[in-house]
């Protein structure tokens, strides 16, 4: 419904109710001298008009630049069903999708995109999202600690190529409670870990992460990975990317008994750029894992009568249980995002994310190949890639992103300060939206500038 500020009469009625003369007069208990009267950067009041032009003045700041940069984010196509749908007041407004009270309409939605989620990833349980992709990772690292039984290590074994900010991330949350991440470097030819270099004897730790793809969007040897942790006892997160999961083995399925913990940033699925957010997490479990699992499941039951409905089944958090008990601190969900999500998906349907993989697959097939047959550029690892490649170039990187920024182009992501031994290595996406024209613009300015 509209806003409906109140009138003069209105707020001259409830001071008088209440016995006070002005509003001010609430307030007086508090010294004058901390009291700041003037907001010197804050106008009075402006229209709709105003403010409207203002927004959209703020919005072009960003520009609409041709987007070949990738490294978690992702520029894809989204049906314009899935936000006008999303954005209806029943979705848009309704707070607190996790209490008791949630409508039915809410609760539907969460289930259809946990049931979505779970097959996507090959496992048997979804929640219903959490903060983002790289938190989702440190959810799943506390996960995993607490529910493998076999190992009394809070040891994390994690790739290099694992992407950095959620490296960073997960060292955050969970450093101060006693976790521990030790790094595995990866071969430099093919830019994924090499499992014959793994120790036969790596001690007790309490799981291995693995990147699919990673962020070089080289594909890991999931299979040899996943059994050489569980030799060792230990459990396997699956980092994943999920449009890559269309056409390729979901974690489920890896190795002999398949990863333990998905998870994964959701913003591919339905969800713009937006600017840097926001987005979402998602997670994913073996049945015997699930009362560890942070967040929360939404089940199908039926009532009285024997009509279908939708509950709140497990809700492992520090709001409904004891704070000792609890399994997170997470306090809210992506409802929105996940709304999204769900639209998006259902738009698509299994072919059409299908679809979606492969075309996005070519098109970065496309553009390594014109890239690379320009003098003084070269890709760097030689292992079948996803969605993204990594290319390095013959001149200063910093000068050359600054000459095709000012194309309006978005070049990719500059790899060296996360990876010093890629100086000069840029990290290149190009998802299904990208055209003949958009890489043949983006290879052109390339050769000119180079040359």
């Amino acid at each position: 419904m509209p806003f409906i500020p109140h009138t003069d009469e209105d707020i001259q009625q409830m001071l008088d109710t209440i016995g006070v003369s002005s509003i001010d007069d609430l307030f007086d208990e508090i010294p004058a001298s901390l009291r700041n009267n003037t907001l010197k950067f804050v106008p009075e009041q402006a229209t709709e008009m105003e403010v409207s032009r203002l927004m959209h003045a703020r919005a072009a700041q960003d520009g609409q630049p041709l987007c070949f940069m990738g490294a978690g984010a992702y520029d894809h196509h989204i049906p314009s069903a899935v936000w006008e749908l999303t954005t209806r007041g029943e979705f848009y407004t309704a707070y607190t999708p996790y209490q008791a009270e949630a409508s039915q309409g809410t609760l539907q939605l969460l289930y259809e995109y946990q049931t979505m989620m779970a097959s996507l990833n090959g496992l048997d349980v979804s929640n219903a999202s959490l903060y983002d992709g790289a938190s989702a990772l440190a959810e799943a690292v506390l996960m995993a600690v607490r529910a493998n039984r076999k190992s009394k290590s809070k040891r994390i074994l994690m790739p290099r190529t694992v992407h950095p900010n959620y490296r960073k991330t997960v060292t955050s949350i969970t450093g101060k409670q006693g976790v521990t991440v030790e790094l595995i470097d990866y071969d430099r030819e093919s830019g994924a870990v090499d499992v014959s270099t793994l120790p036969t004897d790596p001690g007790d730790f309490a799981a291995l992460v693995i990147p699919q793809p990673n962020f070089f969007g080289v594909l890991e040897d999931v299979d040899a990975l996943t059994d050489w942790a569980h030799q060792h006892k230990a459990l396997v997160i699956g980092v994943v990317n999920p449009v890559a999961l269309a056409v390729l083995k979901p974690p489920g399925e890896w190795g002999a008994d398949g990863a333990d913990i998905a998870c994964g940033e959701g913003q591919p699925l339905g969800i713009p750029m937006f600017s840097g957010g926001p987005y979402y997490g998602f997670m994913c479990c073996k049945q015997e894992f699930v009362r560890q699992m942070p967040g929360r499941i939404i089940g199908r039951t039926v009532d009285l009568e024997g009509k279908p409905g939708f509950t709140l089944t497990l809700q492992a958090r520090e709001q409904h249980i004891r704070r000792s008990k609890a399994t997170s601190n997470i306090c809210t969900n992506q409802g929105l995002m996940i709304t999204a999500t769900t639209i998006h998906m259902s738009l698509l349907g299994a072919q059409g994310l299908e679809n979606v993989a492969l075309n996005c697959h070519a098109n970065t097939q496309k553009l390594v190949q014109k890239l690379s047959e320009l003098q003084g550029i070269e890709t760097v690892f030689n292992n079948p890639v996803f969605h993204e490649s990594v290319i390095r170039i013959s001149a200063p990187l910093n000068e050359v992103m600054r000459a095709l920024h000012d194309q309006n182009l978005l070049p990719g992501f500059a790899l060296q300060d996360d990876y010093p031994e890629l100086e000069n290595c840029l990290l290149v996406c190009a998802t299904e939206k990208r055209t003949e024209e958009d890489i043949e613009t983006y290879v052109n300015h390339m050769q000119r500038i180079l040359g």
